[in-house]
């Protein structure tokens, strides 16, 4: 019988699962659904990371997830990553590459037929570049501080149950079913003062190792594309997303205060992320894919059209598989309602995503797969 198996790679502050919150949320159910209905049995596998630790250490632990989970058994291997984790593949993919000693990179690579990477920042982002300013390592040391010492955990901890208990108040008021209510079932009420809770535990990998935020910068990618290359017997296709300007929100989302100042943040974010490096311009997009992005794209493609995390000319490698208006984590499942359910919707960004386009994105990924041995691109 035929072995195969599916990698979901987390991106840039990713994880596998934070107490009830996943990253990929409901994706391997969807993609499941969508190859059976092809008539591909695969086995998918959401794999843990290293949050902003360095691209190489990422693909590591890529490597050895794929090694632990049966990968040098396996028939055939497809690869998916959102966000940095397109290019946690392609570093583990690229020919002649050495994260660790003996020959593992190459015997996994020689089971993979695609790569498939989605609102990655191939040729960078200008959000890694903030990081690196002062007002972002600020940011960062504060995080370390929250990790590191038990104050700074009792803080989170008690600030918390605070919001826990809001959340419960404010359905008096009809106000319910909203974002502070998914993050507080999915995450406040599972959150303990151990150690070793997964959120604290999240919080102390960022705080110990920061590589990607310079590796991300228009900058380090130069360089990364310089040195990685693609394999020719991988097929490498892209799904590109993009939402629209600030303010495109409906008024109601203005008139709750935690979503005000969600769509406040999307707003800065969005607005730094469309300002293109001078020296570092993302390379120009054949004909063919820019009259794709310019037909689907219900606003103006150009170098600042981006999702409010990675400008849309940044995100295209290989074969363009799909064109999305999505934020940055819309089609990871980080929406808002859809069938009645509680979803959390990080990125307020008015792009309207709504379930019939979240299964329209991994049925796409489904069709990659479930074509026959063979067909990589030229």
């Amino acid at each position: 019988m035929n072995k195969c198996l599916i990698y979901l790679v987390p991106g840039f502050f990713g994880f596998k699962s934070l107490g009830s919150l996943n990253y990929f949320q409901r994706v391997s159910e969807i993609l499941a659904d969508a190859l059976g209905r092809l008539g591909k049995d695969c086995e998918i596998i959401e794999c843990m990371t290293q949050p902003t630790g360095s691209i190489t250490r990422r693909a590591d632990r890529l490597l050895q997830t794929i090694v632990e989970t049966g990968g040098l058994e396996a028939d055939e291997i497809h690869l998916v990553g959102h966000s940095t984790g397109g290019l946690d593949i392609r570093l583990l993919l690229s020919p002649g590459v050495r994260l660790r000693a003996g020959e593992e990179e190459e015997l996994i690579a020689e089971r993979v037929l695609n790569s498939v990477s989605i609102s990655t920042p191939h040729y960078g982002t200008p959000l890694a570049g903030f990081f690196t300013t002062v007002q972002g390592r600020q940011i960062l040391q504060v995080l370390t501080l929250l990790a590191t010492t038990s104050t700074g955990r009792r803080s989170i901890y008690l600030v918390a149950k605070v919001l826990s208990r809001l959340t419960e108040l404010d359905d008096f008021l009809g106000l319910d079913n909203t974002f502070l209510d998914a993050l507080a079932k999915k995450l406040f009420h599972h959150i303990t003062m151990e150690e070793q809770d997964p959120l604290w535990v999240f919080i102390n990998e960022v705080s110990s190792d920061q590589g990607a935020i310079v590796q991300l910068t228009p900058e380090g990618m130069h360089l990364f594309n310089a040195a990685v290359v693609k394999r020719t017997d991988v097929r490498y296709t892209s799904i590109v997303t993009s939402s629209p300007p600030p303010f495109a929100q409906p008024f109601r989302d203005f008139l709750s205060p935690t979503r005000a100042v969600l769509c406040v943040l999307y707003g800065l974010m969005h607005k730094l992320v469309g300002r293109q490096h001078r020296h570092y311009p993302y390379p120009a997009v054949v004909e063919e894919y820019e009259n794709e992005l310019i037909e689907k794209f219900p606003f103006p493609f150009n170098s600042m059209t981006n999702d409010a995390v990675v400008p849309a000319q940044s995100q295209l490698y290989g074969e363009l598989l799909d064109v999305v208006v999505g934020d940055h984590l819309d089609v990871v499942g980080q929406f808002r309602m859809a069938g009645g359910k509680k979803l959390s919707d990080w990125l307020p960004s008015g792009s309207r995503f709504d379930e019939e386009r979240f299964r329209g994105v991994w049925k796409r990924v489904a069709s990659v797969i479930a074509e026959p041995k063979g067909l990589t691109q030229e």
